[in-house]
């Protein structure tokens, strides 16, 4: 299994350094990926923008928007041209991880309809397919051809079909180890089903924080990304791993249960957070 990091573009107080400084790092210290986390109504970096700024300092580590609120960007035809400008600048190495997420402040704050993001995103997921492959004249396009690689967010049916139809595979946010284990054998079989070549990715998404002040980072960071959900907030802030050990046995969950990547998202912004996490996987070089 790869192991990526998440860049903390959500973190509060997140600036140049933990973008740029953080990317060269992470790069140098071998992870697999750079994620992003998308919102709108919140204090963070936008995250196509955020991965733009890593492509420029990195030459091999992927880009993932883990995950980007397709329905949010009503115009498609700009996302796809964004997106294959992003894919094309960094050569291919854009992995489009995309969802319609459940914040209906997000929606409102765009003039959207939370109800109806459903659908929009099943329309766009259409759309980009036919952008990205030149029938409507919207370029650049993919560095490798007709898309670049795209995730869908869920571990549930409606996601799985998204991805069999338009996708590469899901990434599974903010979920154990089981739930991945769960979701891998019916994706497996839709996949085979629907004729598709291959093997299907899977991707999953956890929380750390490491250091001396890791138990305030993660109730600081994540308490107020979270805050709107209340006591389970609390279980959030709970499961992010905040020591060298517990982040090794979430590797090893994960590989058991089959992902073929865990990108760890920080819950600080001090590039710092990298090479303590680089410290707690001798693998990552091995």
């Amino acid at each position: 299994m790869e192991i990526g990091i998440g860049l903390p573009n959500t973190v509060p107080g997140v600036n140049r350094a933990g973008i740029v400084d953080w990317a060269r790092r992470a790069e140098d210290a071998g992870f697999s990926s750079l994620g992003t986390i998308g919102r709108l109504t919140y204090s963070n970096y936008e995250e196509l923008i955020s991965l733009a700024a890593a492509a420029a300092v990195t030459e091999r580590i992927r880009l993932t928007t883990d995950i980007l609120l397709a329905p949010l960007h009503a115009n498609t035809a700009l996302l796809a041209k964004q997106t294959a400008t992003l894919d094309h600048l960094s050569g291919g190495r854009l992995v489009l991880g995309m969802a319609v997420g459940g914040r209906e402040d997000d929606y409102t704050a765009s003039g959207l309809d939370f109800r109806e993001r459903g659908r929009v995103f099943d329309t766009q997921l259409e759309q980009l397919t036919r952008h990205w492959a030149g029938e409507t004249g919207v370029g650049p396009a993919p560095f490798f051809g007709s898309r670049p690689q795209v995730l869908i967010g869920g571990g549930g049916a409606r996601a799985i079909q998204r991805a069999v139809r338009y996708g590469d595979g899901l990434t599974i946010g903010g979920a154990p180890p089981e739930a991945i284990a769960e979701a891998l054998p019916a994706l497996t079989t839709a996949w085979q089903d629907a004729g598709r070549e291959g093997k299907p990715r899977l991707v999953a998404l956890s929380y750390y924080a490491l250091g001396p002040n890791a138990q305030q980072q993660a109730r600081d960071d994540l308490g107020h990304y979270y805050g709107f959900l209340g006591e389970y907030a609390e279980m959030i802030i709970d499961g992010a791993a905040k020591d060298a050990d517990t982040v090794r046995a979430y590797v090893e969950g994960f590989t058991a249960a089959g992902a073929d990547e865990l990108i760890l998202f920080p819950t600080a912004a001090d590039p710092a957070q990298v090479d303590l996490l680089a410290e707690a996987l001798p693998q990552l070089r091995g």
